[in-house]
C-alpha cells in the first residue's frame, strides 16, 4: 500500500492534513511570518504550499551560505591531499581550475533557483525539465543523490570539526595521542550543537549568520597577515612550477587530477540557499545572486589563503609530516610563522570557530533537503519527517540528519583517510545531481522550451517552463551551460580515485562503495515501491 497523502487547503493558516491509510486524519496548522505576497505566489505556481517561515534576508542568507561554504578555512584543510598528489603548484592552480568550474556549475543553478525557489533545488527542477516517460525516475535519483550529499557534508564538517580541535591539543601539548574514537565522540558533540542552534528558529539563525559573516571576513585577515608578515617566504617558482607525486601514480598528470578533487571540497556548500529557498525572502532574485557573490566572494578569498599558504610552506617536509600528528600542515605552518604555540593556537581557533558555525547552515541545509524529499513522500517514513513545530521548523528531519551523521561518523573507526572518502562522497553525490539539472537545462534551452519572463503564465509546469527573473543573456547562457557540464563529469570521474597507489582497504577510498550502495538501493526501491506513489514533487495548490 502507498504511504499516506498529503494534501492541503487554502486557508489563511496553513494547514498541513494528513490521511492515514485507515482513513484518520491529524491536522498540524503553521502560519507564515516574514516573505511576501509575491513569494507566496511564487511558490503556488510551482504547486508548493509556503509553510516555512521566511527569516532570510539577502546579507543574512549571504552569511549563511558564506559559513557554509567554509572556503579560505576550507583551503587550509583540504590542501593537504591537493599537496601531497600536485604539490604547491597542483594546489594554486587546482583551485584556480576548480573555481572557474564552480562559478560556472552555480550560475546554471542559480537561473533554475530564480525560474523555480523551492527547497528541493535539483530534483524539482529535474521533474520539470526531463522527458515525461522518465520525469519521476530521474527526479526521484536527482533527490536521493542530493540528499546524500548534504548528509556526507554533514558528516565530512563534523569530521573536520573533530580532528582540527585534536590537532590544536597536539599543537599546545605533544604528548597527546588522538584516538579514533575520540574523534568520533566530538563529532558527536559538534552535531548536537548544530541541531540545538538550527532548533531555536530561522530568524535567530538568520540574525547568527549575519555574525559569522563579520567573522568570516575578519578572522581571514587576523590569519593571514600574521602568517604572511612573520613568516619566511618561498620563491614563486616554487610556489607556481612545483608538483609533486607522492602517492605513487605513473606520471604527474594522474597524480594531479587524483588531488584535483579535493581542493574541489572547500567550494562545496554554497548552494545551501537552494534548499533554504522557501525561507527566503524575494528568493526568486536574491538565491541566484547569493549563489554568486558568496563563491565570487568566498572564492577570492581562499585563492588569495592558498597563494600565501604555499608561499609560506617552507618547511614542506615538516608541514607533511606534520599530517601524521596534527592531521593538517596549517597548523605547524601557522607556528613556523609565528615561532609562538599560543599566537598559533589564537590563528587556529579562529578557523575552529568558522567551522563549527559552518555546521549550523550544513545541517538547516541537509534537514531541509530531507523535509522537501519527504513532503514529495520520497523517502521512508516521510509521514515523521515531513512534521515541523508550531515555529515551523523541521525538527523531525534535523533529529533525523543527527542520527545519521552518528552512523556516518563510524567509517571513522576503520578508514586512515576519513575526511577524503566522506568528501569525495559529498562531491559524487552532489555533482551527479549538478550534471544532470545542467545536461537537462542546456537541452530545454537549447531547444526552445522556456519562455520569457515576462511571458510566464501562472503555473510553472514541464510543458509550460518560463525564465525567472535572473537569467545569462545569449549564446553566454549555452556557452556557460556546456562548461559547467564538462567540468561536473571531470570532477564526477576523479573524486572515486583513491589516494595512492597501490590501494589496500586501509587507504582505499570507499565513497565510490557508499554512492554506489544509494543508487542501486534507489534504484530498487524505486522499481519495487517508489514507482506506484512517487510521482515527482507533489502539486499541492
Amino acid at each position: 500500500m502507498p504511504p499516506p497523502q498529503t494534501t492541503m487547503s487554502v486557508k489563511s493558516d496553513i494547514e498541513l492534513h494528513i490521511t492515514t491509510p485507515n482513513g484518520d486524519n491529524t491536522d498540524q496548522t503553521f502560519r507564515t511570518i516574514g516573505g511576501s505576497t509575491k513569494d507566496d505566489e511564487e511558490l503556488r505556481r510551482l504547486g508548493k504550499r509556503p509553510l516555512l517561515n521566511r527569516g532570510f534576508g539577502f546579507m543574512s542568507i549571504l552569511g549563511f551560505s558564506c559559513s557554509a561554504l567554509l572556503s579560505w578555512e576550507g583551503v587550509l584543510v583540504t590542501s593537504i591531499s591537493s599537496l601531497l598528489n600536485g604539490g604547491p603548484a597542483g594546489v594554486v592552480w587546482g583551485f584556480l581550475i576548480n573555481w572557474v568550474g564552480t562559478i560556472s556549475v552555480y550560475t546554471a543553478l542559480g537561473e533554475l533557483a530564480s525560474m523555480a525557489p523551492t527547497a528541493g533545488g535539483q530534483y524539482h527542477w529535474v521533474a520539470l525539465m526531463a522527458p515525461r516517460s522518465c520525469s519521476a525516475f530521474l527526479s526521484y535519483m536527482t533527490a536521493w543523490m542530493t540528499t546524500l550529499a548534504w548528509q556526507a557534508l554533514a558528516v565530512s564538517v563534523g569530521y573536520i570539526i573533530a580532528t582540527m580541535l585534536q590537532g590544536i591539543i597536539v599543537l599546545t601539548n605533544p604528548a597527546y595521542v588522538p584516538e579514533n574514537w575520540h574523534t568520533v565522540l566530538i563529532i558527536w558533540l559538534a552535531g548536537l550543537f548544530a541541531v540545538m542552534m538550527n532548533s531555536t528558529s530561522s530568524r535567530a539563525i538568520a540574525k547568527f549568520e549575519g555574525l559569522i559573516l563579520i567573522l568570516h571576513l575578519a578572522g581571514f585577515f587576523g590569519v593571514l597577515v600574521p602568517m604572511v608578515y612573520f613568516a619566511p617566504h618561498n620563491d614563486p617558482a616554487e610556489v607556481f612550477t612545483t608538483f609533486l607525486n607522492t602517492g605513487g601514480w605513473s606520471t604527474q598528470g594522474l597524480s594531479f587530477f587524483v588531488g584535483f578533487p579535493a581542493i574541489a571540497g572547500s567550494l562545496l556548500g554554497a548552494d545551501c540557499a537552494v534548499h533554504m529557498s522557501e525561507e527566503i525572502q524575494h528568493a526568486a532574485v536574491v538565491v541566484p545572486r547569493a549563489l554568486l557573490f558568496t563563491i565570487l566572494i568566498n572564492g577570492l578569498l581562499a585563492f588569495a589563503m592558498a597563494i600565501a599558504l604555499m608561499f609560506c610552506l617552507v618547511d614542506l617536509d615538516g608541514a607533511l609530516g606534520a599530517a601524521e600528528t596534527m592531521y593538517y600542515p596549517f597548523l605547524q605552518i601557522f607556528y613556523a610563522s609565528v615561532k609562538s604555540i599560543t599566537g598559533a593556537c589564537v590563528m587556529a581557533c579562529v578557523v575552529f570557530v568558522m567551522a563549527v558555525a559552518s555546521s549550523v547552515g550544513v545541517y538547516a541545509s541537509a534537514s531541509r533537503m530531507l523535509w522537501s524529499f519527504s513532503r514529495d513522500r520520497g523517502l521512508p517514513f516521510d509521514r515523521y519527517l515531513v512534521k515541523l513545530t508550531r515555529r515551523a521548523l523541521p525538527v523531525n528531519a534535523i533529529l533525523t540528519t543527527l542520527a545519521i551523521t552518528v552512523l556516518l561518523s563510524l567509517i571513522v573507526l576503520g578508514s586512515a583517510i576519513a575526511l577524503n572518502a566522506l568528501l569525495s562522497l559529498a562531491i559524487a553525490a552532489l555533482f551527479s545531481s549538478y550534471l544532470l539539472v545542467c545536461g537537462l537545462l542546456l537541452w530545454r534551452r537549447t531547444t526552445g522550451a522556456f519562455q520569457p519572463h515576462y511571458n510566464a503564465s501562472e503555473v510553472i509546469s514541464p510543458g509550460n517552463l518560463a525564465w525567472g527573473p535572473w537569467k545569462l543573456p545569449e549564446p553566454l547562457g549555452v556557452f556557460n551551460n556546456v562548461i559547467a557540464c564538462l567540468y561536473s563529469i571531470l570532477l564526477l570521474f576523479w573524486s572515486f580515485w583513491p589516494q595512492t597507489t597501490p590501494t589496500t582497504p586501509e587507504n582505499a577510498n570507499w565513497s565510490v562503495l557508499v554512492w554506489g550502495a544509494v543508487v542501486i538501493f534507489s534504484i530498487v526501491w524505486y522499481i519495487v515501491r517508489a514507482k506506484n506513489y512517487f510521482k515527482g514533487p507533489i502539486k499541492e495548490v
